[in-house]
């Protein structure tokens, strides 16, 4: 590579680097995963290592994160505030603990590190400094550029694991404590629901939110993201100089002996943490660096159960006195370094987008990703949810994308890198028939998801559809569990409702685990089953939301199922608990030629008994709320409903206000509770069957 060559692409990585680093650290805003950046920043030393007359003083390699924002006043660090150097494999955690012995004197072909090492999980938070001065906390500053950051002194007073006084009094007059601010899983997850809920952008991970709300002017908004922090070092430590107050000398604050300063890091730790101060629990002292490994792979392992977010582990050599001879490089400490975990987030291209039909009809977006290795494995499909997920993403295909993997988490599209977009993106189409049986397709009121119709039809829903109208609430098919289903429509013998009535002995005996015996009795459920009610009929279909109480609602309303068919959404909305959304699902339901094939077929195929029109001298519990609660003994729960029903009585299940009668069977629960408070009247059993009865 010619010097012109090396300078053109050393400009080009700096002025990324500088990019991504206001991206990350000022406007909280990154547009690429940490790989990436790790990626192009060791390019960057590759280069500076190879060509060192080329490298710059201004070379992002040469600082740490980035200016102090300007809505903060700034703070100027009396110890730098240094970041870490990286090592991705067990091959540079060896080249790096090489680095160490050679430096110390004790290389040699055959040498280990045989001092004790600090081991801590890698906390993915924002770094930031605690200044204590006679033990009260004054003030808090972010990293910024590792020289000047910014005060954010009464954001992190919010922070209820942060102490405001120190315990005990053994301490230095002046204190610093460093350590790392983040927000826990359990928060960052609760802060995302509540920002979907109200319409909002959620963050995109836990260390954005975390630096986010420390960055907020109002200091309340801070309070309720519910931030957590553990140190993880001590930085300046001194005491106080004499003070004029009008004149006058103030006596010197007494200054703690040196001597209080342990000499190991571990130790300095487990100090700060008997003042009151977090301390990650995860933190160990090894004995030497042969378990580095092992805590590593440890660490690896317990990450997805972790509490807050890690992306890899930290390696400090412990003794305080080698660490000074070890000493420092621009940027960072040679004495210790961050093991990072393999990439859970990358980039990659969306190069397609497919729709699947899932088993209740609902169609879902899958990104066809460009195959990329991350979290440990390859991954080329990520699901997008619904059009809301992709106006949220402003997502086309084409786009360049950050794919995330947590443990066996689903693969998910983090965000779009914008500034990215290609000129042959395209936007993204729903489609407006089923991709699989090419029904029409339906969003109702209020919800983000977009339906197949073709219930009884679509080759994505049959199981789900049969299973559903053979059901014990539906047709009661005996002897036709869901195993038989899947393995009826496994083997191509059935694929509507209407096909069951079709099988034979001959079908059913043939299969694979089913004799002679099973199979006579399958074929005698469904001739049974050929018989039934208009209201079961109705619930049998799986027209969404028409449970058992709507189904007889409307065959109690429309006596006969040609009127239920024919009905427009008006009449339908006259029918108890059918309103708007349910109507136009019915409506839809019949409107789907397929359906309507199915439903012919089922009809000339079995019979029920059209209800006659009662009087309402007939119904005498018209207009009457019922709820059953408890255990029956002299009926079961299902006889009761519909003794009720025939009656004119509608049957809920929950107890409120307009409840009229509350059945109590025995072990009643929380049900009679509210009853009773509602001033609700209460009916034993017998006094169930005495009502009917009269």
């Amino acid at each position: 590579m010619s010097e012109q060559t090396v300078i053109k692409r050393m400009a080009e990585i700096c002025q990324l680097l500088n990019h991504y680093d206001h991206q990350y650290y000022v406007l909280d805003e990154p547009s690429v995963p940490d790989v990436e950046y790790d990626r192009l920043m060791q390019e960057l030393i590759a280069l500076e290592t190879a060509h060192p007359e080329l490298k710059t003083l201004d070379s992002p390699s040469q600082k740490v994160g980035g200016a102090a924002l300007k809505s903060f006043s700034q703070v100027t660090h009396q110890l730098p505030m240094l970041s870490l150097d990286n090592v991705f494999s067990a091959d540079e955690w060896q080249a790096f603990a090489k680095r160490l012995l050679d430096r110390l004197n004790r290389g040699g072909v055959k040498s280990t590190l045989d001092f004790a090492i600090c081991a801590e999980p890698k906390l993915d938070g924002l770094a930031v400094s605690l200044r204590y001065e006679n033990g009260v906390f004054v003030q808090a500053a972010t990293r910024g550029d590792g020289t000047v950051g910014e005060n954010i002194t009464e954001n992190v007073r919010t922070i209820k694991s942060i102490p405001l006084r120190l315990q005990g009094t053994s301490f230095p007059d002046i204190l610093e404590v460093r350590g790392e601010v983040f927000m826990p899983k359990a928060s960052f997850d609760a802060l995302n629901k509540q920002a979907i809920k109200k319409g909002e952008k959620g963050f995109a991970n836990p260390r954005n939110a975390a630096a986010g709300s420390l960055r907020q002017l109002d200091s309340k908004i801070t309070a309720k993201r519910n931030l957590g922090f553990y140190a993880y070092g001590i930085g300046f430590v001194g005491a106080l100089a004499n003070i004029a107050n009008n004149g006058d000398n103030v006596e010197e604050s007494k200054s703690i002996d040196e001597s209080w300063l342990a000499n190991s890091h571990y130790q300095r730790l487990c100090q700060i943490k008997a003042l009151g101060l977090p301390m990650c629990p995860e933190v160990k002292l090894l004995d030497n660096a042969t378990q580095v490994e092992a805590f590593y792979q440890d660490i690896l392992q317990q990450r997805a159960s972790l509490s807050y977010e890690i992306d890899g582990t930290v390696f400090k050599v412990d003794d305080i006195a080698l660490q000074q001879q070890l000493g420092f490089v621009a940027r960072a400490p040679r004495w210790a370094t961050a093991y990072k975990f393999p990439a859970q987030e990358e980039l990659t291209t969306l190069e397609s987008v497919d729709f699947q039909v899932g088993r209740t009809g609902a169609i879902t977006p899958v990104a066809r990703l460009k195959p990329i290795f991350v979290g440990g494995v390859t991954v080329s499909n990520a699901t997008l949810h619904n059009q809301d997920e992709i106006d949220r993403l402003s997502i086309q295909i084409n786009d360049t994308v950050i794919i995330r993997r947590a443990g066996d988490v689903i693969p998910q599209i983090v965000s779009v890198v914008l500034e990215r977009r290609p000129e042959n993106a395209q936007v993204i189409a729903f489609p407006t028939v089923c991709p699989v049986c090419q029904s029409a397709v339906l969003k109702a009121e209020g919800e983000a998801v977009l339906r197949c119709t073709g219930g009884l039809y679509c080759q994505a829903q049959r199981k789900e559809a049969i299973k559903h109208f053979a059901s014990r609430k539906a047709l009661d098919v005996d002897g036709l569990g869901d195993k038989l289903v899947e393995q009826l429509v496994d083997e191509g013998l059935i694929k509507t409702p209407a096909d069951l009535f079709k099988l034979t002995e001959l079908d059913v005996s043939t299969m694979a685990r089913m004799g002679q015996k099973s199979a006579t009795n399958l074929i005698k459920g469904l001739e049974v089953a050929r018989k039934t009610t208009l209201a079961k009929f109705v619930y049998a279909l799986g027209i969404r939301e028409v449970g058992e109480t709507t189904a007889a609602n409307l065959a109690q309303y429309f006596l006969n199922f040609s009127a239920i068919k024919s009905a427009s959404e008006a009449q339908l909305q006259q029918v108890p608990d059918v309103g708007v959304i349910v109507a136009k699902n019915i409506i839809n339901f019949f409107a789907q030629d397929h359906n309507v094939e199915v439903v012919e077929e089922l009809e000339n195929m079995m019979s029920w008994p059209d209800i006659e029109a009662k009087n309402d001298d007939e119904l005498p519990l018209k207009d009457q709320t019922f709820v059953l609660t408890g255990t029956l003994s002299k009926m079961d729960r299902n006889e009761a409903k519909a003794a009720l029903q025939a009656l004119g009585a509608k049957v809920s299940g929950s107890v409120s206000a307009k409840t009229h009668y509350l059945v109590a069977g025995e072990k009643s629960g929380s049900k009679l509770v509210k009853a009773t408070a509602l001033g609700v009247s209460v009916l034993t059993e017998d006094e169930m069957i005495a009502l009917l009865n009269k």
